[in-house]
């Protein structure tokens, strides 16, 4: 239990900064020992007391999945041999993304979201109104994810401390997001976990982090991501990394199921030199396994894109014999049309002339009896005689035709014996005389012969009406 006590003070100790072991111990006991709601209160209260950290290290051990919301205390501290950099220790360690942090904390997380976005919009404010130099947080948008929040505060508040645009190129999102960034550049991911009540913190971040050649070296070969460890996720990462000495700097880099492979810790103040030297021996012992992963990677794309050339390709083949289906039934189905409207217009035409030669056939009947029935009408022809009158009729194709008629008869017999005879077809025509040229239209049927001066003789021609 002594053990277990001792743990907890030294990890309070290093994570709070504060180095009074009695005031550490009263703070985790008015906690019920639970370290993690302790370490909660104090960075949710800047105010809280605070002292130099303890100097005191131990060897980074290999980290094990964590329970969503349950602490697993840290291994017993071990110092570490004296100028001996650890080599490259892969272990697993579950990503915590849906962490549950406990009650107060998240109490406190609330409170510290209402602060930020109260300041926030009151930054704006002032902004807006000219009151404000630069603009701060109250900038971005309310909507921003929780941890991509916090990682925009850090490089803010980085920025603030350090200088705009010295250090390396931190990511202002969450981890999870930054770790993907990492594994689709084929990178690995360099995390520092900042701890403000730190002494070394300052120096660390101005003489080391901000050194020209750190920072270019960490912004060409990593992607760099940055967490406070009083806020949620750079706590949640300092839990889940074993972070026992600060300064805190780690690379890891993704693995398989939500857990990621941790290749190297950096603990304790370092200088510009060893830093790169540690991260240099980093990249060049991953080397093989990220090429090895781009080349599969571009394998994969290849593939793909064969694959969807080869589909594009089916689709086109597949879509043009589909086309030409369509025209062969399309012209088939036109042939077939044309066939059938050329049989019923064969049909209709059979069926016209033969409604013309039934038509024709039933005229020429009807002109027979009508030629019959005016013979009949005519009655016989008289001898010649006083009161006879002898007519002579020419007919359009030169024919004459003369006859005899009683005087008394009138001039619609000449009419019945025109039509009596077939030489002619018209049905509408006039007799007509030339001296002195009389027409014997319907005003005249009903004369006499006599009466209309044909008698005791007449020419007449027939005029064909239009």
């Amino acid at each position: 239990m002594a053990e277990t006590v001792d743990d907890k003070i030294s990890y309070f100790q290093a994570v709070t900064g504060i180095s009074d072991t009695d005031l550490c111990t009263e703070i985790l006991a008015a906690h019920n020992w639970d370290l993690q709601l302790a370490v909660s209160s104090i960075t949710a209260n800047p105010s809280s007391p605070s002292a130099p950290v303890s100097t005191s290290s131990r060897d980074p051990a290999p980290s094990a999945p964590l329970a969503d919301a349950e602490f697993v205390a840290p291994p017993p501290p071990i110092p570490p041999p004296p100028q001996q950099q650890p080599g490259i220790a892969w272990k697993l360690v579950t990503l915590p993304f849906y962490v549950v942090s406990g009650g107060a904390s998240l109490v406190a997380g609330s409170f510290r979201l209402g602060a930020w976005v109260a300041g926030g919009v009151l930054s704006r404010s002032l902004s807006l109104l000219g009151l404000a130099g630069q603009a701060g947080s109250g900038d971005r948008l309310l909507e921003l994810p929780p941890s991509a929040a916090e990682a925009a505060d850090f490089v803010a508040e980085f920025e603030r401390e350090c200088g705009a645009g010295r250090g390396p190129r931190f990511v202002a999102e969450g981890f999870a997001d930054a770790l993907q960034r990492a594994q689709r550049e084929f990178k690995l991911l360099f995390v520092y976990l900042h701890s403000p009540d730190h002494p070394d913190t300052p120096a660390f971040c101005g003489g080391c982090l901000c050194a020209e050649p750190v920072a270019a070296f960490i912004d060409e070969n990593f992607v760099a991501w940055g967490g406070s460890i009083r806020r949620t996720e750079g706590f949640k990462m300092s839990n889940s990394l074993n972070a026992s000495r600060f300064p805190f700097c780690a690379v890891v880099m993704a693995s398989t199921n939500q857990r990621i492979v941790l290749l190297q810790q950096v603990e304790g103040p370092k200088s510009p030199e060893e830093m790169i030297t540690i991260l240099q021996r980093v990249v060049e012992e991953c080397a093989t396994s990220l090429v090895a992963a781009r080349i599969e990677a571009e394998e994969r794309l290849n593939n793909q894109r064969l694959r969807e050339e080869q589909d594009a390709a089916y689709r086109a083949a597949l879509e043009a014999d589909q086309a030409r289906e369509r025209e062969r039934i399309e012209e088939q189905e036109r042939r077939e049309r044309e066939a059938v409207e050329a049989e019923k217009k064969r049909k209709e035409e059979e069926e016209a002339v033969a409604r013309a030669a039934q038509e024709a056939a039933e005229k020429e009947a009807a002109l027979a009896r009508r030629r019959q029935e005016k013979a009949m009408a005519l009655g016989a022809e008289p001898e010649k005689g006083p009161g006879v009158t002898r007519v002579l009729i020419r007919f359009p194709t030169g024919e004459r035709k003369e006859r005899r008629f009683h005087s008394s008869a009138t001039v619609t017999s000449l009419y019945d014996y025109v039509d009596s005879l077939d030489c002619m077809k018209a049905e509408n025509y006039s007799l007509v005389s030339n001296f002195p040229r009389v027409t014997y239209g319907p005003e005249k049927h009903s004369l006499t012969l006599e009466e209309a001066g044909l008698h005791p003789q007449a020419s007449l021609f027939i005029e064909i009406e239009q």
